[in-house]
């Protein structure tokens, strides 16, 4: 390493090339405070959006955002670190061939233990990343790198690709659509191609996603073969089998092989990776003697540094820069400054710190969003240890409510047809990397021109006759929600495979900026009904049989005043956030025909919403409260 450049008077730079097992060269860069440093705690960062590009994700730095990444580096530096930042196989300058989070296990063991090997290395690499990052750090892992020191995973880390992330109940997240798009774009060789980069140029995304579902040859990514090839891989795998039991998008199945060092899994109620974050938490902390720890805020993948997501704002402790810590930079040197210096005698973070949605005065802000407001909230679990359940029946009138409220007789069931020529637009969610065709965050459940499929008039999705509506009348007192979200649903159809979606909102009242009122989304699931009993084991419906399935939405945190209802939408589509169910039993990604399923809710006791919810100071609510 002789050709160092210096990048401010403390950091200096230079190119490393790191051998994979399989001869691949994946290139870096390394940051230390001279030339030739000495031996010294590494941290390393691997990424397929380009080791010298900056992201929002970095968070604010000083007035920056985002800040450059050779000011992210300098920091670490400065803080008595040497960092490395790598590109993925096959992007920026790396070799190889990009497959999407498959290699990520074997390159960043080989990463890891190269790094401990050198004379600059101490012998210990702790890792960090957001998102893509976070997902290799878990692959590497997976594998057991000994030489591991602690791991800073934010939004990402796969606990299960198949059940959030990539697929969701079985259904297929249409986010890893637009982000293969996006990184085919920007791929080494389409840079290397004008006409192959003007080719994609000219592709219309948004156009494309009314020809669904793609097939090779068919698609926007036809010229770029390698990228279309994993992505139909990951669609048409809608089965549970060993391609979803790879080590890179599969960390449930490789907890006891992960070394026992410290983590930290952060998310937000707005990102596709809280169950991702929730599980490695529970299961990394439940399995090693080194602590783990949980950050979950009020954000969209990535945006700590902004106070809102979407169209509702969370007040201005929602933001992790001065809430949690100065700033993100700041809040990962002062953790692993905890795990990997004890003489410098900082102070481990509660094990879990929570954001609670909610108590906001419900007025337009300046910026035109919905303030909701927040706080922040500690635990030393998830969920809180104190949470109870609360069960909610669906009933005939639309109503949800306590067991021992009185049922309506009649109908014992309700219906409705489901057309997958026509399905219900997303608004918002747990959704990241979908521009232009989706964002994520909280909007009113109304649509307007800024979502896909959206139509004039413009009328609310509760008026869609294949929207079923549950809701409570207007709480009597606050009732704080933390944790998972669970709908049991007692269902039949007149087709051989369909879909159920979820969808738990707050509903604000009516008021002078918002005379509608607001219907806040908070979490949403959905499940494909043929993998009702088991994701390994398909199974078709029989036409007209009625069966009791679970749907889960991701986990959530919220305070619903008083005055503010509880509702719940159940449906059989979220589009574009997941792809749409044919109705036909096909195998996914291949079915031209669509046909119009009738699907029913049997609402005589057995469907039921249960919430994970806070205790009262003041004792046990009524008439709507915790069982007991």
């Amino acid at each position: 390493m002789t050709d160092w450049q210096r990048i401010s008077a403390g950091c200096w730079r230079t190119v490393v090339e790191i051998p994979a097992r399989d001869g691949v060269v994946l290139v870096a860069d390394l940051y230390a405070d001279r030339p030739n440093p000495p031996a010294g705690t590494v941290i390393l960062e691997r990424t397929p959006y380009g080791r010298r590009d900056a992201r929002m994700s970095d968070g604010r730095l000083g007035p920056d955002l985002p800040p450059a990444p050779e000011a992210v580096a300098e920091r670490f530096v400065r803080g008595g670190y040497l960092l490395v930042r790598q590109d993925c196989r096959g992007r920026g300058d790396s070799g190889g061939t990009f497959t999407k989070y498959l290699n990520e296990a074997e390159d960043g063991y080989d990463t890891v233990e190269w790094i401990a090997a050198q004379d600059w290395c101490d012998g210990r690499v702790a890792t960090m990343g957001v998102s893509y990052s976070a997902h290799a750090q878990a692959a590497l892992a997976s594998l057991g790198a000994p030489s591991l020191a602690a791991m800073f995973l934010d939004s990402g880390g796969f606990a299960s690709a198949y059940e959030a992330g990539t697929r969701m109940g079985g259904a297929f997240e249409l986010k890893q659509v637009t982000w293969a798009f996006h990184r085919a774009r920007n791929s080494t060789a389409v840079r290397a191609d004008p006409v192959l980069q003007a080719t994609l140029e000219s592709e219309d995304l948004t156009a494309w996603f009314t020809r669904m579902p793609w097939r090779r040859g068919a698609s926007p990514l036809r010229f770029v073969p390698d990228y279309e090839n994993y992505l139909l891989q990951q669609w048409e795998h809608g089965v549970f089998d060993d391609y979803w039991r790879q080590p890179g998008i599969f960390a449930r199945g490789y907890y006891d092989v992960f070394p026992d060092v410290p983590s930290l899994h952060i998310s937000s109620w707005y990102d596709p990776y809280v169950r991702t974050a929730t599980e490695n938490f529970r299961e990394l902390g439940r399995k090693k003697h080194s602590p783990a720890y949980l950050v979950l805020g009020p954000w969209t993948h990535g945006a700590r540094s902004v106070s809102y997501a979407g169209d509702v704002d969370f007040g201005p402790h929602a933001t992790l820069d001065g809430n949690l810590d100065d700033d993100y930079a700041t809040m990962r040197l002062r953790w692993f400054d905890a795990h990997l210096k004890p003489e410098t005698l900082v102070t481990a973070p509660p094990p879990v710190r929570y954001f609670l949605m909610g108590g906001g005065s419900g007025r337009r802000t300046a910026e035109g969003r919905l303030d909701h407001g927040g706080r922040w909230c500690t635990a030393a679990s998830w969920p809180p240890e104190e949470a109870m359940n609360l069960d909610l029946e669906l009933r005939a009138d639309g109503t949800l409510a306590e067991r021992d409220a009185p049922r309506p007789a009649e109908p014992t069931f309700l219906e409705y047809d489901f057309d997958p020529r026509d399905p219900v637009p997303t608004i918002g969610g747990q959704v990241t990397s979908g521009e232009p065709v989706m964002s994520g965050g909280a909007y009113h459940q109304r649509p307007d021109e800024r979502f896909f499929g959206a139509h004039p008039p413009f009328l609310p999705l509760e008026s869609r006759p294949d929207v079923l509506v549950f809701q409570t009348p207007p709480l009597p007192h606050d009732i704080a929600v933390a944790g998972p979200v669970t709908v049991r649903l007692a269902v039949s159809s007149s087709a051989v495979d369909t879909d159920f979606t979820v969808k738990l909102i707050d509903v604000h009242p009516p008021t002078a900026d918002y005379p509608q009122g607001f219907a806040m989304n908070l979490t949403d699931g959905i499940l494909r009904c043929r993998y009702r009993d088991s994701f390994a084991h398909p199974a078709p419906l029989t036409p007209g049989q009625t069966y009791e399935i679970t749907v889960e939405a991701p986990d959530t945190a919220n305070l619903f005043l008083a005055g503010h209802r509880i509702r719940l939408d159940v449906s059989s589509s979220n589009f574009p956030r997941f792809d749409v169910n044919s109705n036909t039993g096909a195998p996914e990604a291949h079915d031209r025909r669509k046909v119009v399923a009738t699907n029913r809710v049997h609402v005589d006791g057995r469907s039921r919403l249960t919430l994970s919810v806070l205790p009262r100071p003041d004792g046990p609510p009524t008439p709507i409260h915790p069982e007991q």
